[in-house]
């Protein structure tokens, strides 16, 4: 069954049609920058810039968003504008969109597709899957059953949320060299260990593709490894979702 997915990102909104029986993207990606400000109205606009260049009206859409999803209402707006929180999200997109769309937690989406068809796959045990981009993302796993809507990238550190040091909107911000970088996640990470005790960390997002430049700095009591979807496990698992 083919499924449009859409994963919303901070920065950048990416899409592609993906056939949910294999997890293989089946069409051309397409990407747009996610618009300042991020408002409902504008997030629509490109959503329907999407839809549009598919000629997908009518048919499934799933979309990865980075927000708390509960019961088709996004409750929290990470990296995304607060008229988010508490707003209909399924309905609106659905209406707007003239298609059956399902919104869930994009880090929850991304998960999904690498534990479907990646390195999670029939990994049992804790299983912490994190994306690293403009914030942390998170999705917990145990024994393949989703915890839906972790925010691990939000936990307290320093004078704020981890996502403000070792996400790598963060590395990039701050101008820090992998080293540098390397060891506030790999602080994070550890504290992750600490308080969870995981089996398997996999990272996602852009930068899992560069692991083997800050790999060599992490000293951590699980095996960590790189997602192998990278960054399009985003799109594959919320069309997943869609299609349920």
């Amino acid at each position: 069954m083919q499924v449009l997915g859409i994963d919303v990102g901070g920065t950048g909104i990416k899409a592609n049609i993906v056939d949910t029986d294999t997890g293989e993207m089946a069409g051309e990606k397409f990407k747009i920058k996610t618009p300042s400000p991020s408002t409902p109205d504008a997030i629509i606009e490109c959503l329907k810039e999407v839809v549009s260049n598919y000629d997908w009206k009518g048919k499934k859409v799933g979309i990865g968003f980075p927000s708390v999803i509960k019961n088709g209402t996004s409750l929290t707006a990470s990296n995304i504008s607060p008229l988010f929180i508490n707003y209909p999200i399924n309905d609106a997109f659905s209406k707007a969109l003239g298609c059956d769309v399902v919104v869930v937690n994009d880090a929850d989406s991304a998960g999904i597709a690498e534990m479907t068809y990646g390195k999670g796959r029939g990994i049992n045990g804790l299983v912490i899957f994190i994306t690293l981009g403009t914030g942390i993302g998170s999705a917990l796993f145990y024994n393949g059953q989703l915890l839906a809507n972790t925010e691990l990238g939000h936990l307290k550190y320093k004078k704020s949320v981890f996502e403000k040091y070792a996400s790598n909107y963060a590395r990039e911000y701050h101008h820090l060299s992998w080293k540098k970088w390397a060891k506030e996640l790999d602080t994070y990470l550890n504290h992750l260990c600490l308080l969870l005790s995981p089996d398997l960390i996999l990272i996602g997002g852009g930068v899992s593709k560069n692991f083997d430049l800050y790999k060599q700095y992490l000293d951590v009591p699980v095996k960590v490894d790189t997602a192998s979807l990278y960054n399009d496990a985003g799109i594959i698992g919320a069309a997943m979702a869609a299609r349920g």
